[in-house]
């Protein structure tokens, strides 16, 4: 499960993406000084890897699980259902980050020291007081700005050689993006669609023909107010008043829907209907009654490059992205020692 770094919950989104190495994303933030508590809280030190004779912890695990799943504090900890899941892939990627790290310093790549210090007196900049800097320095770096440094250097020097590897070689062009484009026009093509509004009435599951009828009189009713609407907006609140069916949230709207997959009634309906046109009511089999407003007729076609290529670029990037960072694992974990305890 490779992707993109993220940053934990203490450093800045700004820095670096691999400064997410630097502090457990579970730690507290900067807006709440660290409880008494806190370093009760996390998991001691327990070997759960080992990279080439460098021992990596459950701390440095726990931090990348809540990085894979941010929610983890708000449910108490990452779902039973999940935490299988999030474990692996947050095992692989602290040893993923750990042979970055080590190839960069085989390369012999270096970080000045004043970008080292530039980074530090960012990291320190988003702590309201001294005292919780303090707390995060003692708490998470042995009280020792030394200690802060490296972790820093070691995550400068994870994001240089990614962006080496990955970031800069999986830049996508105009026309590499126009070529795929041009291969593979079925993505780009769309089928004839509406854009309509709904007010439903819906008579309970075996209903009796008395129910039917009162539903269809609660249609009735509904009818000229829906027809004397002149806007999406006003029909939209009509709906959420009155509709009985799930779309009566988002003021009935039910978006851009494929043609081919509506039923053949309320299609033919909105097909003979103009923009802005009310219908009259529809009766189906599941003995509902509904009033549609249609607000766009979309006829099939293709997208023009145009219209795509932000889009389309950013998408191949990542496609290009995550096969770049995947081949590079396997290139560093092949002559590796990665050992999972």
């Amino acid at each position: 499960m490779m992707r993109a770094f993220k940053v934990g919950a203490l450093t800045l989104a700004a820095l670096s993406p691999a400064w997410g190495q630097l502090i457990s994303s579970h730690a507290s933030t900067p807006a709440a000084a660290p409880s008494a508590n806190a370093e009760a809280v996390r998991p001691l030190a327990k070997p759960v890897a080992r990279v080439n004779g460098t021992v990596l912890t459950d701390r440095d695990l726990l931090r990348e699980e809540y990085t894979i799943f941010p929610y983890a504090r708000q449910h108490n900890g990452v779902p039973a259902a999940m935490e299988a899941d999030i474990r692996a892939g947050a095992l692989k990627m602290i040893e993923f980050e750990e042979l970055v790290y080590q190839e960069a310093l085989r390369r012999a790549m270096t970080v000045s020291p004043d970008r080292v210090g530039k980074a530090q007196a960012e990291f320190r900049k988003q702590f309201p007081s001294q005292q919780q800097y303090e707390e995060v320095l003692k708490s998470e770096f042995k009280g020792s700005t030394a200690v802060l440094r490296g972790k820093i250097k070691r995550s400068l020097l994870i994001d240089d050689l990614l962006k080496l590897e990955v970031q800069d070689k999986s830049a996508v062009s105009v026309a590499q993006a126009r070529a795929f484009y041009d291969e593979n026009p079925q993505r780009f093509q769309y089928p004839e669609a509406f854009v309509f509004q709904s007010i439903s009435f819906l008579p309970p599951a075996n209903a009796s023909p008395a129910q039917r009828q009162e539903a269809h009189k609660r249609a009735e009713d509904a009818l000229p107010l829906a027809k004397a609407t002149k806007s999406y907006e006003e029909f939209g609140v009509l709906a959420e008043k009155i509709s009985e069916d799930d779309f009566r949230v988002m003021m009935g709207d039910h978006h851009e829907a494929d043609r081919s997959k509506l039923p053949p009634k309320v299609s033919a309906g909105l097909a003979a209907m103009q923009p802005g046109q009310v219908s009259d009511i529809l009766e189906f089999d599941t003995n509902q009654f509904t009033i549609l407003r249609l607000k766009e007729h979309i006829t099939a076609g293709e997208r023009p490059f145009a219209q795509v290529e932000p889009s389309l670029r950013e998408w191949l990037e990542k496609q290009k992205s995550e096969q770049l960072r995947q081949d590079l694992d396997a290139k560093l974990r092949k002559n590796a020692k990665v050992e999972e305890l």
